[in-house]
């Protein structure tokens, strides 16, 4: 993405997101903050019931790493146009603003496209920007986990509730790179065409694409998948269910074919009398006496502590996990191995923050990531680079249409 300039006017994580992706992958992302607050999101104090530091914010360097921030007060006419200075020099508009604000603040489609008649204009909402309720505002907590379904497929029905979501900015994240895939087809369509697209990403269908295949299935039948309390039923397949360890660690299989694995797994599992046992040596009988087949495996896992099982089971041919905690994947070998964790420089000048890269790699190499803006960090570099002259831009601060 080396020489596309986005132009970014969005906040949360959302749309943020898609920038710092395309950062990632070399684009100059300049994000407009507000001159006096920026980022909503900056403001932040709390993220799942944990204590935020303003200084290292997980919900500022996610979504906004690599990017030049530029303060702008979109809401006066001056600002307005050193809006429309930078669109010039830009590929891309990234915006998660609602319709009325874009209306009102100048920076919907035809006003950017008045300046830049080549720009792809990119926008993300909750709900979609069509439709009677292409005005309703909403975060992933609402569009991508409650009203689209995904949070009651998660939600076992003995629960007799609802469960929360636990990870704050989930569909945030996956929708932002949705948005950098639509992006970097239609760069590609105004390479081959010249033709400049407009694009639209919503948390609803993010997490309609996220659940498609159960939610096509509940289309075709009317019944909808949920979630099961462990121990509430037995496996069709005893190799694919979650196992308790004798120190309460899990151990998750999922051999979904058993053919050609049945011996191995037996034997990894300390069981290997039951591969020559008619009962559980072939696929078919395997299923039939799954109940037993569980049991046994049980008593089998239940027999050691999780970090035996974690080394021992690295030999296996089948498929099967740890049942592993966010934090614990950050010292995981092979997350480490496959440079899914960076270090940038932090802020507030202490130890180096780590940040998790983006989940594409070109040519097994690490992308290069640095730190997020902080609020306004580029305004003067950036403006000067468009070659607005001192004293304009002394003016425009005086007025209040940038930091």
């Amino acid at each position: 993405m080396e020489g596309v300039r986005v132009l970014e006017v969005a906040q949360f994580t959302f749309v943020p997101a898609a920038g710092a992706i395309l950062a990632d992958w070399g684009a100059d992302v300049i994000k407009i903050e507000h001159p006096v607050r920026g980022d909503t999101q900056r403001g932040f104090i709390n993220m799942g019931g944990f204590q935020l530091d303003p200084n290292r914010h997980p919900l500022i360097e996610h979504p906004n790493r690599g990017k030049r921030s530029v303060g702008i007060d979109v809401s006066t006419p001056e600002g307005q146009e050193v809006l429309y200075e930078i669109a010039k020099t830009a590929d891309v508009f990234l915006t998660n603003y609602m319709p009325q604000a874009r209306q009102k603040n100048k920076f919907d489609i035809e006003h950017i496209r008045a300046v830049n008649p080549n720009i792809i204009y990119a926008r993300g909402s909750a709900y979609g920007d069509k439709g009677p309720e292409r005005l309703v505002g909403g975060f992933d907590g609402t569009a991508f986990w409650t009203r689209s379904g995904v949070g009651h497929a998660l939600t076992p029905e003995e629960l007799g509730g609802a469960l929360p979501q636990g990870i704050p900015a989930f569909g945030d994240s996956i929708g932002g790179m949705n948005i950098a895939g639509g992006i970097s087809a239609a760069l590609f369509h105004r390479e081959r065409t010249g033709e400049a697209v407009e694009i639209d990403v919503s948390l609803l269908s993010t997490a309609w694409w996220a659940a498609g295949a159960s939610v096509t299935q509940g289309m075709e039948t009317g019944e909808t998948m949920r979630s099961l309390i462990p121990g509430t039923t037995t496996s069709v397949n005893p190799f694919m269910a979650n196992y308790q360890t004798s120190d309460g660690g899990t151990i998750n299989l999922c051999i979904v074919s058993p053919t050609g694995y049945i011996r191995d797994t037996w034997e990894h599992l300390g069981l290997p009398e039951l591969a020559d046992d008619p009962r559980f040596s072939d696929v078919m009988p395997l299923i039939q006496n799954a109940e037993e087949g569980v049991r046994l495996i049980t008593e089998a896992i239940a027999a050691k502590p999780f970090e035996y099982w974690r080394r021992h089971l690295k030999t296996m041919k089948g498929q099967w996990a740890p049942f592993q905690s966010l934090v614990d994947l950050g010292t995981d070998e092979q997350a480490i191995a496959n440079d899914m964790i960076v270090e940038v420089e932090a802020s507030d000048g202490g130890k180096p923050f780590k940040v998790v890269r983006g989940p594409v790699q070109f040519n097994h190499e690490p992308l290069e990531t640095t730190r997020a803006p902080q609020a306004s960090e580029h305004t003067e570099i950036v403006l000067m680079e468009l070659g607005l002259e001192w004293d304009r831009i002394e003016e425009l601060k005086d007025k209040g249409a940038i930091a």
